[in-house]
């Protein structure tokens, strides 16, 4: 496994962490807008990503208007602008906040292969310039849960069925007040789509998190550990809280 040089920054607190890698992707953003006109970018929507999203959204520095923004994934079935819609998560959490040139987001009540189709063609020969992402309590990217992960996948994004400790997860979050409310389908972007940006920032907050991590600087590539494939990008910068790192120690 030809492991990348990584750039690894441990923290006290996930609130350290997060505001960490907002200045990181800050930096890299307008590094990128010096030699392009406009950048895409896409983000991930869950707790650990709160601190990071409201650093960028207070920049006084970015010129959101340069750039084109993406979910990550969306959940089938819930009501439209749901609480727990990730869509409704970024809306509130960024994308209301600031002025972008374009958002485009994962809608599977538009139609399950519409979107695939529309989405897929959004991405599809475009240039990815960074990824804001985080790691499941299962190693899952996105929702690239280890039964459903492929890392040679030829799509650009998918149905998928999310497993019972994704489920769970999304509980231990406070997303959902039981298992039997998180629904069991959704819409991600792949594997590849993801590790094919210029640069990934992975936020990852949380003793829950711990195993996932230790597996995913393990040296070993497993779709068990979907998140295993992270240390073969060339710029992924990794920010953890403490407890979020404890097993690597």
């Amino acid at each position: 496994m030809d492991v990348k040089e990584q750039k690894v920054s441990v923290f006290e607190r996930k609130e350290e962490a997060g505001l960490a890698a907002g200045k990181a992707i800050e930096s890299c953003i307008l590094n990128l807008l010096k030699t392009k006109e406009e950048i895409r970018m896409i983000f991930a929507a869950a707790p650990s990503q709160n601190d990071t999203l409201a650093y960028l959204c207070n920049s006084a520095k970015i010129p959101w208007n340069r750039i084109i923004a993406f979910n990550m994934d969306e959940y089938i079935g819930l009501p439209k602008n749901s609480k727990q819609s990730f869509s409704t998560y970024l809306q509130e959490n960024l994308f209301s906040k600031v002025d972008f040139k374009e958002v485009n987001l994962i809608t599977p009540s538009n139609g399950e292969n519409e979107e695939l189709l529309r989405i897929s063609n959004k991405l599809k020969g475009q240039e990815i310039d960074a990824v804001v992402l985080g790691i499941g309590q299962n190693g899952h990217i996105a929702f690239n849960d280890p039964p459903v992960a492929d890392f040679n996948d030829p799509l650009t994004i998918k149905v998928v069925q999310l497993d019972e400790v994704c489920k769970q997860q999304q509980v231990n979050d406070n997303c959902f007040s039981s298992i039997d409310l998180v629904p069991s389908r959704a819409l991600t972007l792949t594997i590849p789509t993801i590790m094919r940006a210029k640069h990934l920032f992975c936020i990852v907050s949380g003793k829950n998190k711990a195993e996932a991590v230790k597996h995913t600087f393990a040296g070993k590539l497993t779709v068990e550990w979907p998140s295993s494939i992270l240390p073969l990008h060339d710029s992924c910068n990794f920010f953890f809280d403490k407890s979020a790192y404890a097993f690597m120690d």
